[in-house]
């Protein structure tokens, strides 16, 4: 490890504790547009200590700042207007461990264990294990023919695949379980994806809650009344555009715009389902209709999410594999 990098590691450590310490007394004082500014300044300090980074460390610096940051804003919204009934302890295992947004639940940290905590626990083990056995066929395939076409198409796939198990449908899983040990009201934040029956009910229930909890909580309520809910709706989808360019251009200087567009897309595509229902128009109640409408769009765009260069320069390199 370079001396560069560790310290550019020790800022990252100074910066998130930082903005670990101010958030609380932020939130303590219900300061919302403060609480913005803490994102945007903790965000740019993370890309000037690491802009010389390899971009996955560059990637891991932004993604975990931001989470940090975004929890303060969600926690400040959650709690405004009330008491505040957080403890310093609790804020600090909820800012420091859990991917969710909703800090309610650590209220009870320390309480006697919760049901089906090591049936989660299991549930995440078996899939980080499902999910290292995608990773090494891609690296079996790479090892016999050259990454160009189909193949290259296809170890992508096994790699996006089998991160997602290894971390969305693993790691989180575990995380969850071990909260609920401890007296914790945690839950899967990836709710079989495959079960949903719209892309409305795909983004709000089954995937990614903690993006969902932030993006409601934070932009989607206090901008409903001002701009409509199909507006706010929009610019809560477009917020979470901006979200993964930090997370998925920034990092490599390119494709910028990309996984911008594809969350506009899918805004859009929301407010398509909401306009058939109150039309009353049954197309997607047909069960094979309204997986083909979720398959294609989550699929067919996907590239713009997770661009070429994002492919090459995070992915790949991530799972110990060069693309050329």
């Amino acid at each position: 490890m370079s001396t560069e990098l560790i310290v550019s590691l020790l800022y990252f450590m100074l910066i998130n504790i930082s903005v670990t310490l101010l958030g609380y007394v932020l939130i303590k004082k219900q300061q919302v547009a403060l609480s913005w500014l803490l994102l945007i300044v903790s965000i740019a300090g993370i890309y000037l200590v690491m802009k010389d980074q390899h971009p996955i460390i560059k990637m891991l610096g932004i993604i975990a700042i931001t989470f940090t940051a975004m929890k303060v804003i969600a926690v400040t919204e959650g709690y405004k207007g009330k008491p505040l009934t957080l403890n310093f302890k609790q804020w600090l295992v909820f800012a420091g461990g859990w991917a969710g947004m909703r800090a309610q639940p650590f209220e009870t940290l320390g309480s006697p264990a919760l049901p089906g905590a090591w049936k989660m626990i299991g549930y995440g083990i078996s899939r980080v294990f499902s999910g290292a056995m995608l990773i090494a066929l891609a690296h079996i395939i790479r090892s016999q023919w050259a990454p160009v076409g189909f193949v290259y198409a296809l170890i992508s796939v096994l790699l996006l695949i089998g991160f997602s198990l290894i971390l969305h449908f693993g790691l989180l899983s575990i995380s969850a379980g071990t909260y609920r040990l401890q007296g914790v009201n945690t839950y899967l934040l990836f709710r079989q994806p495959a079960m949903a029956t719209s892309l409305t009910e795909f983004w709000s229930k089954r995937w990614n809650i903690a993006f969902s909890e932030m993006t409601s909580v934070a932009i989607f309520r206090p901008l409903k009344n001002k701009f409509g809910s199909a507006g706010a709706l929009i610019l809560a989808f477009a917020f979470s555009g901006l979200l993964h360019e930090l997370a998925l251009s920034v990092p490599v200087s390119a494709g910028y715009g990309l996984p911008m567009l594809y969350f506009l897309l899918h805004g859009g595509l929301v407010l398509t389902e909401k306009a058939l229902t109150v039309r009353k128009i049954k197309l997607l109640q047909h069960p094979v209709v309204a997986r083909v409408w979720i398959f294609f769009w989550l699929a067919v765009p996907m590239p713009l999410l997770f661009h070429p260069a994002f492919i090459k320069g995070i992915l790949w390199p991530l799972a110990g594999l060069a693309p050329f």
